[in-house]
């Protein structure tokens, strides 16, 4: 029977979610109860892939990644997959038209991870980007609006806009282990080793427009996303906040954390703000 494997294969998709990040856990939670589950399968593809680059240091990750490649490729064509991860994705990818440009970026900027440790030009930082988060959020848009493609364009440039603002917030916070454990450097003309309060400020101003470009196409989303969106939009915020008051020295030696208290009264406040109308 395929629809209890596919069953089988969504609940592993969304136990990828709660186990990995209880902060995206918490704003999947507030999407509505027709494309929660569709997120949860974006998210499994992504953590997956992600993972490869990032944690499996005693495996050969380019073969790891090639072989997860051909799979994804495989399980749109044929519409399924036995990753039970993949299954799930393909689902989705297929039900709202996620077109291969979308998922293909996504994997390139993960096998730049492979090879790519300095991004010294503007260009290859905008690229990177564009690949390994702002996909991200178009394929989550053409979840938000269903195949409505005039508003998928109208939210296009906001959505991929606060993909680049999560990107960039993860990229302070990890700053620690990209450098030590990774060793990578994403912001170019920026000496991360030795992060200065000036560059800190410019990269933080950079990021707090891009929260603004998002906010705005937040409030257009439509109402089964907002609430969702938004959630994940405020603990972002309030995680760059903590990286603003905190000084470029434990930036650099520190991961800057958001208490599990204080995402609870995140999530309470970005409820009220929704259902009151006032974001």
């Amino acid at each position: 029977m395929k629809s209890l494997f596919d069953q089988v294969s969504r609940e592993c998709s969304k136990a990828v979610t709660h186990r990995y990040s209880t902060s995206f856990s918490l704003a999947s939670k507030m999407l509505g109860p027709s494309i929660r589950q569709d997120i949860h399968n974006i998210y499994g593809f992504v953590r997956f892939a992600d993972e490869i680059v990032d944690t499996f240091h005693d495996y050969d990750k380019r073969t790891l990644l090639d072989r997860f490649e051909e799979d994804v490729k495989r399980a749109i064509e044929d519409k399924i997959s036995l990753n039970p991860i993949l299954n799930s994705f393909q689902e989705t990818v297929n039900k709202y038209n996620i077109t291969p440009d979308m998922y293909g970026a996504f994997l390139n900027s993960m096998r730049l991870d492979l090879d790519k440790s300095v991004y010294l030009t503007d260009e290859e930082y905008r690229n990177y980007i564009y690949g390994s988060a702002d996909v991200v959020g178009l394929m989550s848009l053409k979840v938000f609006v269903k195949g409505d493609e005039d508003k998928y364009e109208d939210l296009k440039q906001d959505a991929m806009r606060l993909g680049s603002a999560f990107q960039k917030v993860n990229f302070l916070r990890d700053l620690k282990a990209d450098l030590d454990t990774l060793e990578r450097s994403y912001f170019p003309n920026t000496n991360l080793h030795d992060l200065s309060e000036e560059d800190k400020a410019r990269l933080i101003s950079e990021i707090k427009e891009d929260f603004d470009a998002g906010l705005r196409g937040i409030q257009r989303l439509p109402v089964e996303a907002k609430l969702g969106v938004y959630t994940a939009y405020v603990y972002y915020r309030r995680l760059l906040t903590r990286l603003e008051r905190t000084p470029s020295r434990e930036i650099r030696n520190t991961r800057i954390r958001v208490p599990n208290y204080e995402k609870i009264g995140l999530l309470a406040k970005g409820y009220v703000s929704c259902r009151l109308n006032l974001i």
